[in-house]
């Protein structure tokens, strides 16, 4: 069983890189550490993993989460934590720049430059940046020389040792300003990806020897009574057993159009209660409820990494090092061979250093991507890793399920064909008597469309024919329904034998009355979905499904679509998904359906995406991409917002990248001073933390 530490403090995304890479070499099978949420998901022990991460990051503070009371108490425990760090932060800053600004006035304004003057910048260098060397001291005694913050406090050390302590301290201070402001604007997008998943109730109403108490959800158990009033979020998983009400899905589906659920339907945590009374018996604990898996998926949607973020943090890792080594160069190499003084080419090897810290991009990048994942969640749309959503943004051959994606998977009455003198009342009426005791979907279809009571007297005789249809005699009159085999066994003439649907034919007292043709229904808005796809350059839409050539050609008709595969078992439709990924190029393959027996297909294909989800957990668990609702629509959303989430990333990569290769060129040429270095660094760093912020607008 994975478990859960907190990592307080953890605030460099490249650290997060470090504890992971760190415990994986220490033969940590399972080891997650996830900068965007401060977690690390560990298996195994957990004691040695503490050990490790210390090591690693002695700055991290280590908090195992108590299961089930683990977001409540962590919660209130690091933001106490917080808040005082942060008004010792300002007021370090202040004090800082205040005896900054009194050594710039004297040193350059009145020209004096003594031990006094010198005292006042170390005193303003040290008050800003000891926690930095601190850290600095005790990542290098651990053999982490890449630290950011032990470059930091080498440049700034070495500018204070040719004597440009101006500059130094000036580099301290914009470094630890930036620090501060990119802690806050991280935690910023941390809470409001959180708040988008704020969907879990503070208190459950418990009806305990007829008197309601409050209790934390947490301490609900199964078979629990409780009652949620008007404008209550249910707090767990349960069956309504009194009162009706409509109710808000909209946390979960991203569906603003209300439900209605009454006596006996099932109700999910995270749906607002709107107007009545409910009293519901709990059908699940807080931790197997809807709305807890909901916020796991989410969370740990960054585990899985998507390549580009890979690919980021492996090259910061060699990255820094490469940088510090050229700084190296520059410092001893031109003084020796030319016997120029030491002093102008140590200043450009310090400005290069300052620049070597990676943070901008290890810091946007996993935020960029939760971003993402983040905003799919607010639109109903769970998406299990970064690396589906750059899988996402890649589809080029979508396939559908039909019945219950395309279709609703509700049978009903669409055309009646009368013959020989019969009226379509008359047939449907009959028919429906005649089916009256049938189970069978077509049967339901039937009675619906005739939509009254059925007096059971009127029904003499019934059988039923395996095969073909069924035999009753209804006030004199015997009617029969089934078929085409059915009329052909009793020989009754007829004109009409194939017809595209489903369809059931009926006879009166031996002569043929004609057919009533019933169809699954087309959801709204698959068709509206199929053009959207098309509108995104999907080269492919098709549709698989087990039903006949002619209603699958019919419904392909209607809705647009390139092609469909019919009358296919479920492993036939693994068959087709791999036929189909010969065509796919350089794109990917996208599987739709409703996760009810198509778990092996949705396996298979390189985004399973299963639909409705909203009951079924054999679907939450297989699929990669998860619908919430019935919404074939919200596929072109989850792609938009996945291209719109890489369209971000890279920006940030290019901006990063650029600036620090601009300030490398100009450093080595003597053009950058190290203020405009720092500046340039921690800019870059803020500008890519709010361009990752818009994802969520």
């Amino acid at each position: 069983m994975p478990q859960k530490l907190k990592l307080e403090g953890l605030d460099c995304a490249s650290c997060a890189y470090e504890i992971e890479e760190a415990l994986k070499k220490e033969g940590f099978e399972f080891a997650v550490v996830n900068f965007a949420t401060k977690e690390a998901v560990i298996e195994g022990d957990i004691e040695k993993a503490k050990e490790i991460i210390k090591k690693v990051e002695p700055d991290v503070e280590v908090v195992e989460e108590e299961h089930g009371h683990g977001h409540e108490h962590g919660h209130d425990h690091s933001h106490g934590h917080g808040e005082g760090d942060y008004w010792k932060t300002v007021y370090y800053i202040g004090l800082s720049l205040v005896l900054f600004t009194v050594g710039i006035v004297m040193r350059y304004y009145y020209g004096i430059d003594d031990a006094f003057v010198f005292g006042i910048f170390l005193a303003s260098y040290i008050i800003s940046g000891w926690r930095v060397l601190r850290s600095a001291a005790v990542n290098s005694l651990h053999g982490n020389v890449f630290d950011e913050n032990f470059l930091i406090a080498v440049a700034t050390i070495g500018a204070f040792l040719i004597r440009e302590y101006p500059e130094g301290v000036a580099v301290m201070l914009f470094y630890v300003v930036g620090e501060f402001f990119q802690d806050m604007a991280v935690d910023r997008s941390r809470r409001s990806i959180k708040a988008l998943l704020a969907l879990k109730a503070e208190y459950a109403n418990l009806l305990r020897n007829g008197e309601v108490i409050q209790v934390k959800p947490e301490e609900l158990k199964v078979g629990d009574i409780i009652i949620i009033k008007p404008g209550e979020r249910v707090p767990v998983d349960g069956v309504v057993i009194e009162g009706t009400s409509t109710v808000d899905t909209s946390a979960l589906t991203g569906e603003s159009v209300p439900r209605t659920v009454k006596e006996g339907e099932e109700i999910l945590s995270g749906m607002v209660n709107l107007s009545g009374l409910l009293k519901v018996r709990v059908t699940k604990g807080l931790s197997e409820s809807t709305i807890s898996r909901i916020l796991e998926l989410v969370e740990n949607a960054s585990a899985r990494k998507a390549k580009t973020e890979k690919f980021i943090t492996r090259f910061a890792h060699y990255y820094t090092p490469a940088v510090v080594g050229i700084a190296a160069l520059i410092a001893l190499v031109p003084p020796l061979v030319t016997g120029d003084p030491f002093t102008p080419w140590v200043y450009r090897a310090l400005v290069i250093l300052v620049i070597s810290c990676p943070c901008a991009l290890v810091l946007s990048i996993p935020l960029g991507y939760f971003g993402g994942i983040g905003r799919s969640a607010r639109e109903g749309i769970l998406v299990k890793g970064s690396n589906y959503l750059d899988a996402l943004k890649d589809a080029s051959i979508v396939a559908f399920d039909k019945t219950g994606t395309l279709t609703k998977g509700v049978f009903k009455v669409t055309k009646v064909e009368t013959r020989n003198g019969y009226t379509e009342e008359e047939i449907i009426r009959l028919a429906a008597l005649a089916e009256a005791h049938s189970n069978h979907p077509i049967a339901k279809a039937i009675r619906d469309a005739y939509g009254k009571e059925i007096n059971e007297a009127e029904i003499k005789e019934y059988e039923e024919i395996a095969g073909h249809g069924v035999r009753a005699r209804i006030d004199g009159v015997e009617v029969m329904v089934g078929n085409d085999r059915l009329l052909h066994r009793f020989e009754v003439e007829h004109d009409t034998c194939r017809v595209k649907g489903t369809v059931a034919h009926v006879v009166i007292n031996g002569k043929y009355a004609g057919y009533i043709i019933i169809s699954d229904e087309i959801k709204e808005d698959a068709p509206i979905a199929v053009k959207e796809l098309k509108r995104l350059g999907i080269k492919k839409v098709v549709m698989v499904t087990g039903d006949s050539r002619d209603v699958a050609e019919e419904i392909a008709r209607q809705i647009g679509l390139d092609g469909f595969y019919a009358e296919l078992l479920p492993e036939d439709k693994v068959r087709v998904i791999e036929e189909l990924e010969k065509e796919k190029g350089d794109g990917k393959v996208v599987f739709v359906g409703d996760g009810i027996n198509d778990a092996p297909v949705l396996a298979r294909a390189d985004v399973g995406v299963a639909m409705g989800a909203l009951g079924s957990d054999a679907a939450i668990e297989t699929a990669d991409v998860v619908i919430m609702d019935d919404k074939p629509s919200k596929l072109p959303r989850g792609i938009r917002i996945a291209r719109r989430t890489q369209r971000i990333v890279w920006q940030n990569i290019i901006l990063a990248l650029g600036v620090k290769l601009a300030f490398i060129s100009l450093g080595i040429l003597g053009e950058a001073t190290m203020w405009e270095a720092v500046f340039a660094d921690v800019g870059v760093a803020l500008i890519a933390v709010f361009n990752a912020m818009r994802i969520l607008r």
